[in-house]
């Protein structure tokens, strides 16, 4: 079928001179089979379904929008954690400040050197889970992430790995457009951490497949920069088997426009699969898209989307996230919030929850709300001597907590947590 005329002319002007990142082995086939298939979508516009809530111009356009450097001067996230740093600034490799790409239980590779290989096991994961999750979505800067991505990690999780694996993405170029895809193969019985810290870039396209086997577990903590300018769209791509588990959870504070999506589908019997994220945003400039699609594909599994938002000063929110049960998932739990707090009367947020079921012994909910401040409880509050920034800050940061209780790790979450803590002081 014909692509309608303005998403053919969008597509060609961002594709047509393109040079996709070249390969000694299997990559380039890899790249050019991602290439061909947003050829055939073509590149969103805001009449697509699933982005008429957020604009994707400045995610599509040939020249990434500039981005000022932020100075943080807070210390390194998940500093106090022993875990295999993996540093990449504007989405090029920092050997110098990266550790050794080694820990017990998993093996760790830069994608740029596995895909130079005739022979990788990431050859049957790289763009395929991507390329499956296109139905019956069809989610194309996925796979331009995975046509244009240079570097990334390959992890292959083969025990219970001694150390979470934090990869560091800093922003140093003003203009950087960058594209980073990872793979995580997680075997039998293994388990893995993988943390993620900072902006990366002016514009970042960042792309994550994750295969999980029976009995595996993944846990996945991520914290997306403070940078005020940054665009960035990322795509979570899951696979998991029996009695396997996969658990994700996103902070994300400041930015212009964030996207982030979540494709799960769950194909073994009773596993488990939850993806959570707390947002904070603080202006008119400010626009964070939540997009989840979790499919029950198996027996007895359990699904969990938590998602919970802080606006303020016109900023704005949006929520999009599915259930779909097919045929024969019997005893399917599937729950679904999405919730917002407006702290004045310009932010807004905007929820399309969904549930799409075949099978009929399931247990399946979702709610979706946005309010004010409760006036009742910041009564009680200060009236027993707490002043206004401080009750208002307390009643915010319990507001976020079901989010942040989806961390597996108490001492990740801990951290987290006092992250928030210091973006409420700063903005009250």
């Amino acid at each position: 079928m014909a692509l309608p005329q303005m998403k053919a002319a969008l597509t060609a002007t961002r594709l047509d001179g393109l040079t996709l990142p070249a390969s000694n082995g299997w990559g380039n086939a890899a790249r050019e089979s991602a290439l061909a298939r947003v050829r055939e979508m073509g590149l969103p516009t805001r009449r697509d379904e699933y982005w008429k809530y957020t604009d994707p111009t400045s995610l599509t356009s040939v020249d990434a929008p500039e981005a000022a450097l932020f100075h943080n001067d807070e210390g390194p996230l998940f500093d106090a954690v022993d875990r295999v740093k993996i540093v990449f600034v504007d989405g090029v490799f920092d050997e110098a400040a990266s550790d050794d790409l080694s820990a017990e239980g998993v093996t760790i590779e830069r994608l740029a050197v596995a895909m130079d290989a005739d022979i990788h096991w990431a050859k049957d994961l790289y763009g395929v889970l991507e390329a499956n999750g296109q139905s019956p979505v069809e989610r194309p800067l996925a796979a331009l992430n995975t046509a244009l991505a240079q570097d990334g990690v390959i992890i292959h999780a083969t025990g219970v790995a001694s150390k979470p694996i934090n990869l560091i993405y800093l922003h140093n170029d003003v203009a950087s457009d960058v594209a980073i895809h990872n793979v995580v193969k997680v075997d039998e019985g293994a388990s893995v951490t993988l943390l993620e810290t900072g902006p990366a870039g002016a514009r970042l396209s960042k792309g994550l497949e994750v295969d999980i086997a029976k009995g595996g577990a993944f846990h996945h903590v991520r914290a997306q920069g403070r940078d005020h300018e940054r665009r960035a769209v990322t795509h979570c791509f899951a696979r998991v088997a029996s009695e396997a588990t996969f658990k994700s959870f996103t902070l994300t504070a400041n930015g212009v426009l964030t996207r982030n999506e979540c494709v799960i589908d769950i194909v073994g019997d009773d596993a488990v699969a939850h993806v959570a994220g707390a947002c904070v945003g603080d202006g008119k400039d400010f626009h964070h898209d939540d997009t989840v699609f979790i499919t029950h594909d198996a027996v007895n599994c359990e699904s969990r989307q938590v998602f919970k938002k802080v606006l303020r000063n016109g900023a704005s929110g949006v929520f999009q996230g599915k259930i779909l049960v097919k045929e024969g998932a019997q005893k399917t739990d599937g729950y679904q919030i999405s919730q917002s707090l407006l702290l004045d009367d310009d932010s807004q947020f905007l929820a399309k929850p969904e549930l799409e079921i075949y099978a009929d012994d399931v247990a399946c909910s979702h709610g979706s709300t946005s309010g004010a401040i409760d006036e009742t409880a910041l009564f009680y509050l200060r009236s027993r001597g707490v002043n206004h920034r401080d009750a208002t800050n307390l009643l915010t940061l319990a507001f976020l907590a079901e989010a942040l209780e989806e961390i597996e790790d108490e001492e990740l979450a801990e951290d987290i947590r006092s992250r928030l803590e210091n973006w409420l002081a700063r903005h009250s």
